[in-house]
């Protein structure tokens, strides 16, 4: 038995050990929630949620911002020639009528999204897209 007399505070997992513990659950033959869960003496409830939100893509990396090649389409209001900058072939967003952008696959599949949509669901489409 054990008796805890002081008082006990949470602990803090940082992001990278978060995904880390995940990535041994789902990359590592053999190794299963629960043991896991007792290496790092955390609950397998909590291990579960992390595994979730890795999954919705609550729980991810953050990544530096990258600049993507963009093409406007459409003639300038002031009549002046227009410069492009054309996206490598199948990987490009376009900017369509109504604040919508459209997305190109490699795989010739177009998405037209507006501002309303959030990434979430976008990632989801995207992913369900690719399988």
């Amino acid at each position: 038995m054990e008796i805890i007399t002081g008082v006990e505070r949470r602990r803090r997992w940082r992001l990278e050990e978060k995904l880390r513990i995940v990535a041994e659950t789902e990359h590592q033959p053999g190794s299963g929630i629960a043991e896991v869960a007792r290496r790092y003496e955390i609950s397998r409830g909590l291990l579960w949620n992390w595994r979730s939100q890795v999954r919705r893509g609550v729980l991810r990396p953050d990544l530096p911002p990258v600049f993507l090649p963009v093409r406007t389409i459409g003639e300038p209001s002031n009549g002046k020639e227009t410069k492009h900058v054309v996206p490598p072939p199948g990987a490009g967003a376009e900017q369509v009528s109504d604040g919508k952008i459209e997305i190109r696959l490699p795989d010739g599949t177009a998405i037209s999204v507006g501002q309303d949509v959030s990434l979430v669901a976008l990632r989801r489409v995207v992913t369900a897209l690719r399988r």
